[in-house]
């Protein structure tokens, strides 16, 4: 089949974020670039760089670690316009998805092992390459493990992806692991299906990424709680492996509700943030917090994550009620040239992100890619965050509203559903209802609305539709829909 084609069977097949038309994907994208910019960064002719994970270095280098076992150190990324040099540091390694650097050592999260890479004689290669943890097993392609960077106790957290994405044939398939500085490896939680991104969200707390699939109706962003059950019952056989997790949890019943069975299944771990399929993202990657002060806009200390299906960006909020994480996702920027699997933000404030297309289709046109995200410095007209309260939701905008429209209760449109939590794959959107916004307090700035809300559906996941709402100016928002997660409502 030639490329073009399959391209466009891809892109057909996907349905676009905010669009059911190709051609309203591409105007999304077009209007996005007015305030968030696309910038190559160029990749050596003849090198396959199918990048999977990124990391920062003293002296203003980019470490990128592939897919293919290398790790690249960079300069020139960062330029206006990126003229990059490539030097390979280290090869032989296995699907790298984590990369931490620390006085001297790299450390390196691939399928079967977390590795201390050191150049010892400082010759700009590597040469000691040292195993600090290799607990779990190993023997399938598909048996991948993402790796975080250095928490703030130099320990590398590990999501461990099951046995041929359904099966658990291998110890520690389906856990999380944090391995220590001196190589000690503590299992954390169980119950993970297929993750792709690992790292603290926005207050310091790990969470993981999880992909759509068995007992998982759509992508999400999980906590990484300890002594937790994160939803997929096959990693169970290892309890006896972790003498720290105590006894294995109930087996959660199938075709069920996850807010039903979280009060059978104490351990039960909630999704903090759904990502509802196809709306937004098919197959969630990995994400960092923006703590750029501003030099990337208006999202400050906010999580941006990937999508390596559709090859978009976008952001998410998380907020902890009840004891609960939950919270919002939020679509950002299409347009990207290949699969997603890592981002990074800059010494600059700009956003690096790449990955590539192998193994599954993506929408991005290219097998692999390295593009950085640059804010043009034009604030655009978005929802900035959404919160939980008692009788609805805070709604804060990056823009002051038009306080007449927005203090309008149809202004807003609103609907809800959940997924079924089953042993099968995915699931559609079920138990739909409709709120109803009964009334909107508008700040006096103009930059937030408190809607209350007749009809807040715990363990539902709530569409919002903002397509009423303008500016102060008179502008329509940039994106209209936004998704809150509402684990718990709270309590005051």
């Amino acid at each position: 089949m030639p490329n073009h084609l399959a391209l466009l069977i891809v892109l057909m097949a996907s349905v676009p974020l905010q669009a059911q038309k190709l051609g309203e994907y591409w105007d999304t994208a077009e209007q996005e670039a007015k305030y968030y910019r696309i910038v190559e960064v160029p990749i050596p002719k003849g090198m396959a760089l199918e990048a999977g994970s990124f990391e920062l270095l003293p002296d203003n280098r980019l470490a990128i670690g592939t897919r293919r076992g290398d790790i690249y150190l960079v300069s020139g990324v960062f330029d206006e316009n990126p003229q990059p040099q490539f030097e390979r540091y280290a090869s032989g390694l296995d699907e790298l998805f984590g990369l931490s650097y620390k006085d001297g050592h790299f450390y390196v999260t691939q399928q079967t092992e977390v590795t201390r890479i050191t150049d010892t004689d400082r010759d700009g290669r590597a040469d000691r390459f040292e195993t600090l943890s290799d607990v779990w097993g190993f023997g399938n392609y598909h048996e991948f493990a993402f790796g975080s960077k250095l928490d703030s106790e130099d320990n590398i957290w590990v999501a461990l992806c099951l046995s041929k994405s359904y099966h658990s044939d291998l110890p520690f398939r389906g856990w999380c692991m944090k391995v220590t500085p001196d190589g000690k490896t503590i299992p954390i939680c169980s119950g993970i299906r297929s993750p792709c991104g690992i790292g603290p969200n926005e207050h310091g707390v790990m969470f993981y990424a999880e992909s759509q699939g068995p007992w998982n109706g759509s992508c999400s962003l999980k906590v990484l709680e300890p002594g937790g059950f994160m939803g997929h019952p096959v990693s169970f056989k290892w309890y006896d492996l972790a003498e720290n997790m105590g006894p294995k949890p109930v087996e959660p019943n199938t075709r069920s509700r996850l807010l039903t069975e979280r009060n059978r299944v104490k351990e039960l771990v909630p999704y903090a943030v759904v990502f509802p399929y196809i709306k937004m993202g098919r197959s969630i990657s990995g994400f960092m917090v923006d703590r750029t002060e501003g030099k990337f806009g208006p999202f400050e200390n906010q999580i941006f994550i990937g999508d390596f299906s559709l090859s978009v960006v976008m952001r998410a909020t998380t907020e902890k009620v009840n004891g609960i994480w939950q919270g919002a996702c939020y679509p950002f920027r299409e347009g990207l040239a290949t699969g997603l699997l890592a981002c990074q933000f800059t010494p600059q404030g700009n956003l690096i992100v790449g990955g590539t297309n192998r193994g599954w289709p993506v929408r991005g046109p290219r097998e692999f890619a390295i593009q950085r995200l640059d804010w043009t410095g034009i604030t655009p007209f978005e929802i900035k965050q959404i919160n939980a309260r008692p009788d609805g939701f805070l709604v804060t905008f990056t823009k002051p509203v038009n306080r007449d429209i927005a203090s309008q209760p149809e202004s807003y449109a609103l609907k809800t559903y959940t997924h079924i939590y089953q042993q099968g794959y995915g699931s559609p959107e079920v138990d739909h209802t409709t709120p109803r916004v009964v009334r909107s307090v508008v700040s006096d700035d103009g930059l937030r609305a408190h809607l209350q809300i007749d009809g807040l559906v715990q363990g539902h996941v709530h569409e919002f539709d903002f397509s009423r709402i303008r500016s102060a100016e008179g502008n329509e928002l940039v994106h209209v829909n936004a998704y809150y997660t509402l684990n718990e409502i709270p309590a005051d």
